[in-house]
């Protein structure tokens, strides 16, 4: 990759980091985030913070499958409360 921004984030068994373009995503261009899995939300805060740095504006999150036990629209609607967060199955 050329210039990059970098997020790392923890996991439950270690941390993780990562990596977007820094042109990949246009000053005030929306946003719509889309990830397989919502379990803790470290992998969604850390994409909402790339997005962000590149000047992107997080529109709204959907996900395939969220465990609402790990708390992670929860956890990731403390750190961005005015994202809408949208799941198609819950899993246990």
């Amino acid at each position: 990759p050329y210039l990059t921004h970098a997020e790392s984030y923890g996991l439950e068994y270690g941390v993780d980091t990562l990596e977007i373009h820094q042109d990949a995503v246009l000053d005030g261009e929306r946003v719509l985030l889309l990830d397989d899995v919502l379990a803790t939300g470290g992998t969604l805060k850390a994409a909402s913070k790339l997005i962000e740095r590149c000047g992107g504006v997080i529109d709204s999150v959907a996900v395939l499958l969220e465990i609402p036990g790990l708390a992670g629209k929860t956890k990731y609607n403390a750190e961005f409360p005015n994202v809408a967060v949208h799941t198609i199955f819950e899993g246990n």
